[in-house]
Order: structure tokens, then sequence, then C-alpha cells
């Protein structure tokens, strides 16, 4: 059924769930805030932009590509009606740009930003961005870390914006090398690779928070992971994602441990949203943090580990050019 004003997305005051719950499908109203969605124009980023645009919010999708990026608001547009949402250019991989998103947005503030955007590679060989970092390094981390501190002014602006980092379950196996952020090890292995980038993507959130907290900043910072998203489980949006008949039978099973991203994108459309949820929380699917839907849960020691995260702090202002402060003042 298309969103639209009696949708559960776009709820009346009446409609609304009691004080203490959350339903994921009547979302609070979120009229006259803006947000930035990395990655907004597919995957669990797609979803998020869909779902906060059915808020009445103003989305702003951030993707290196304006024809895919033009088709995703689209297709949101088709399913909110009267939503309010468009598409600034942004390429993670190459610091220098970032300014000049941001000078795009052609916002006084910013109520929040989603750090969705990734990249992930399946085989070798290793490859590097621009600046030659690591790619999934460069981009997953680095370049939400450089972001970040270009869209400090804007999210001060806003009375309480938020900082919501989206990780990753492959995160939770891992351990980060300070001595190899890079991978540049013979033993080079994309999908250890990835892991690492996230973990250091959520290490950052949750080191945001504390130092935003210890600035005395209205800004706070929360991760957030869809669990185990597949695409066989997700909705078709054409052209989007387009989901067969056959996929989506063989993706059935798989449905008992995970979900598709449009559930995905639950706890990272609660972290933005629900006014309950604070600085330093992660949030993931209820059933064992693979699906369901989105609760606060434990915090993993690799993640909050404040020393280990002080030391790649300072490795991202060397290898990205900015301050300690991130503009954050």
């Amino acid at each position: 059924m298309p969103y639209g004003t009696q949708h559960p997305h776009r709820p009346s005051h009446a409609s609304r769930p009691p004080l203490g719950a959350w339903d994921v499908h009547r979302l609070p109203s979120a009229e006259d805030r803006s947000f930035l969605v990395t990655g907004g124009n597919a995957g669990i980023g797609y979803f998020v932009a869909e779902q906060l645009a059915g808020t009445g919010a103003t989305v702003v999708l951030g993707s290196r590509d304006r024809t895919r990026a033009e088709a995703a608001a689209a297709s949101i547009r088709a399913r909110v009606p009267d939503a309010c949402v468009r598409h600034v250019p942004l390429d993670l991989a190459d610091l220098a740009s970032l300014p000049a998103t941001v000078d795009a947005l052609a916002l006084d503030r910013l109520d929040a930003v989603v750090h969705n955007a990734g990249v992930a590679l399946d085989d070798p060989p290793r490859r590097e961005t621009a600046d030659g970092h690591e790619l999934m390094f460069g981009t997953n981390h680095l370049g939400h870390f450089a972001l970040t501190r270009w869209l400090a002014p804007l999210l001060t602006a806003a009375p309480a914006a938020r900082v919501v980092t989206v990780g990753s379950i492959a995160a939770k196996s891992e351990r980060l090398d300070l001595n190899d952020l890079q991978s540049r090890g013979d033993d080079y292995r994309p999908k250890r690779a990835y892991g690492r980038s996230t973990l250091a993507q959520m290490s950052f959130g949750f080191a945001l928070d504390r130092r935003l907290r210890a600035l005395g900043s209205t800004v706070r910072s929360l991760v957030a992971h869809p669990g185990g998203a597949l695409d066989s489980l997700t909705p078709s949006r054409p052209p989007v994602h387009v989901r067969t008949s056959g996929e989506r039978l063989r993706g059935l099973p798989a449905g008992l441990l995970v979900q598709g991203k449009d559930a995905g994108a639950w706890p990272v459309v609660r972290a933005v949203l629900d006014p309950r949820a604070t600085g330093g929380q992660l949030w993931g699917p209820r059933v064992f943090g693979l699906r369901g839907l989105p609760r606060a849960e434990p915090v993993g020691e690799r993640m909050a580990d404040a020393a280990l995260a002080a030391r790649l702090w300072e490795a991202g202002c060397a290898l990205t050019g900015v301050e300690a402060d991130l503009g954050f003042r």
C-alpha cells in the first residue's frame, strides 16, 4: 500500500502510539526537520530515506550517482505523496569534495545525518581511494569521519541534532589493527578489511558521543546496525530494487533468521526519531541482533574501548587533515 496521509508513516496526532511504545509503522511526525542519508539511493539507505520521508521531514540523498539518486527519489515520491526528497552529490572516497557537498545542502541547520553509505569488496585486489587510502576503510570510515567535520556547523545549529552511524554485524567478529589500518599487509582479505572498516566506524560513533558530551554539545551520536538483511527478503522498489517471485521463494527459509532491508532500516530510523533514544546507544534488531523490531542493545567491548578509539581518532585526523574537535566547539 502506498504511503499517504492516512498511512502509518504519516500519522495524525490521534493515531500516534502511546507514550512508551514504538511502532515501526506509525512513526512520529518530523515536519520542519531535515535529514541527510549517505548512500540513500539503494539498500538500507534507501529504506531509511523512504521511511523518514513518510514523517514529513526533508530528506536529502547523498550519492555519487545522480541517475540512481533521482530514481530513488522518484520511487519514494511514488510511495510517499508530497514527500520532500532531493539529492546532493557525495563521494566519500574523495575527501576534497566534501565541503562542496555540504554547501550543496543549502540548509541553515541539519537535524540528523545518517552515516550509511559503504563499500564492500568480495575479492582482491586491494583498491584505493583518490586520496590513497584502502577503499573500504577510506570510504566507510574516513569519508564519514571527515564529512562529520564539515557538517558540524549545521548540526550544531539544530536544537538537538543526531549523528547516526550505521554499522554491521560483520564488525563483531573483527579486531582493529592500529598498525595496519590500511590493510597493506600481504594477507589482504576483503571481508576482513570490510569488517574492520565497519568496526572503526562504529567505534567512531561511540567516541564522537563521548567527545560531544565533554564539549557540552546538544548534538548526540548513536550507532545502529540492520542485523541480517537480504535482497531476497526485501520488497521490490523498481527500479531501485526488483525482486522476482523466484528470489522471494528461495529467500523464505532464510526469513526465519534474517530479514529484508526494509526491516533492516528500522533500528536506524528509530535512532534518528525516537525522542527517548540517547547518545552512546547501539540500536539493532531484537531477535539475536539479526531480525525483528528495533531495540537498544549492549555495546561490545571492542566498540566501547575508549583508549583504542582515541588512537583511531588521532589516526583519522592525521589521514584526513581535520582538527581533533571536528568543528564542534
